[in-house]
């Protein structure tokens, strides 16, 4: 009965502060919303035609727009990086003043604004106003501001701090190599000896990349895509020097490794030198004399083995899009096609050596090991045990897909399996139970049903 009454008196408390929000709610005048926080500016953003910052460090940099476009004009002539620029002008048209601390204060030392830390200024429409950012709250929530020509000091966001204080360094454009994605049709990595070696891959309209150095292959799209897509996203650390004329001091003169892109007629050239401080090493665009630093990470990236950026994929067919699988096993040969029935439904039948249904479910069975198969090495180690294995192969696969074909024979030498794959340098080597794993379905196809259980006596 307790717990009944307790419940009950909750209820009668909840109903009762419901009808108290819905009484105030209906009594507030319509359009009634809380006080929208003032603004420190009237300016939109694309008005702004000129930018002055005074960083933290005591470093300046002005900043112009002409023809749309922001330029670093000050301490030098310089691209930009937008987004940091975008967001400098973004935040100066929606700067709002969190709260109002002092109108007329006596001592600006203790705001930080005796000599601000920060200044931002802008021009727009013959306009120029500007914003002395000083020190932090004590919570580090805000920060304390004020305008020159006012006495007031505000608050206005922490955020903005990071915003703010940028130096012309943060304000430049600071990407490493500068080219058109879409009209790449060449790379090359050239690492240092001992173990260096040399890699061109090359992209023809319509087809995927190849590799043509140090081997004739395939290679592996998404790692070329990926070394590409990293030099146009990589971005220097810090400028060492404004030319290259010691380049011995940097590893310059004797690179670890030399990258270029090629796209149509033009060349673009990172050369990286030892390492510096802070997980950086020291580089150089070959269109620009000064030396900067990249994060150490883009080495790692791109300086990879040769077999990193081939493609593994034995087959490219896929169980979806085959059309024709021919397996050779010794002096056994099966071949199998897909067509479609009297209903319009594609299926797969044997045609040799002989015509007959085969069990859709193993035949998608035996399509899926084939396509899968990988190679997980390149060896070149051993060469003459791997061509007489594959001299006297223990299969051979030809796959027909999308008016493409291919073929793919296998050798045996004791535990390894290799792979020879037409127009393909070299061998790889193959996990040995995925071969076993293809040989199993092949003979799990050509099983014979079995026979019907005898019906029982009654």
């Amino acid at each position: 009965m307790r717990g009944f009454r307790s419940t009950l008196i909750l209820l009668v408390v909840f109903l009762g502060l419901l009808g108290y929000i819905y009484f105030y709610e209906s009594k507030r005048p319509a359009g009634d919303t809380p006080e929208a926080k003032p603004k420190v500016f009237t300016v939109e953003a694309d008005k702004i035609t000129e930018l002055s910052v005074k960083a933290e460090s005591g470093e300046r940099s002005e900043l112009r727009k002409s023809d749309g476009r922001w330029m670093l004009v000050k301490p030098e002539q310089q691209a930009v990086d937008e987004s940091e620029v975008s967001s400098i002008t973004s935040n100066l048209t929606n700067l709002e003043i969190q709260r109002v601390v002092e109108e007329s204060p006596g001592d600006l030392k203790q705001y930080g604004l005796a000599e601000p830390r920060i200044e931002v200024g802008y021009r727009a429409d013959g306009t120029e106003k500007r914003l002395l950012i000083g020190g932090k709250t004590a919570t580090g929530g805000d920060l304390y501001a004020k305008l020159p020509d006012e006495n007031k000091i505000f608050l206005i966001a922490g955020y903005l701090d990071g915003s703010f204080n940028k130096t012309p360094f943060n304000l430049r454009d600071k990407a490493v190599l500068k080219f058109e994605r879409d009209k790449v049709d060449a790379v090359e990595i050239a690492s240092a000896a001992p173990n260096g070696t040399q890699m061109r891959f090359e992209k023809k309209p319509g087809e995927d990349w190849t590799m043509v150095r140090p081997v004739d292959a395939r290679a592996d799209v998404p790692a070329v895509e990926g070394v590409i897509g990293r030099l146009q996203s990589a971005q220097m650390k810090s400028i060492v020097a404004p030319d290259a004329t010691k380049p011995a001091e940097y590893g310059l003169d004797k690179p670890a490794v030399t990258i270029t892109v090629g796209a149509a007629s033009a060349r673009h050239q990172l050369t990286i030198g030892k390492e510096a401080p802070d997980s950086a090493v020291y580089a150089r665009e070959s269109a620009r004399p000064l030396v900067f630093t990249v994060d150490k990470s883009l080495v790692d990236d791109i300086k990879k083995p040769v077999d990193d950026f081939r493609d593994k994929d034995l087959f490219k067919f896929r169980s979806f899009n085959a059309e024709r699988l021919e397996l050779t096993r010794g002096r056994d040969t099966w071949v199998f096609e897909k067509s479609k029935d009297s209903g319009g439904q594609e299926r797969w039948r044997q045609v040799s050596p002989s015509a007959k249904d085969v069990d859709s479910s193993k035949m998608d069975t035996l399509l899926m090991k084939v396509s899968n198969l990988r190679a997980k090495s390149f060896p070149v180690s051993d060469a003459a045990k791997i061509k007489t294995s594959l001299e006297t192969p223990v299969l051979s696969v030809a796959a027909k897909y999308d008016g493409k074909d291919e073929r793919v024979v296998f050798g045996r030498a004791g535990d390894n399996v290799y792979a020879s794959r037409r127009g393909d340098a070299g061998a790889a080597q193959i996990e040995t139970t995925d071969f076993d794993d293809v040989l199993k379905a092949l003979d799990d196809l050509n099983a014979p049903a079995p026979a019907p259980e005898p019906m029982k006596k009654p």
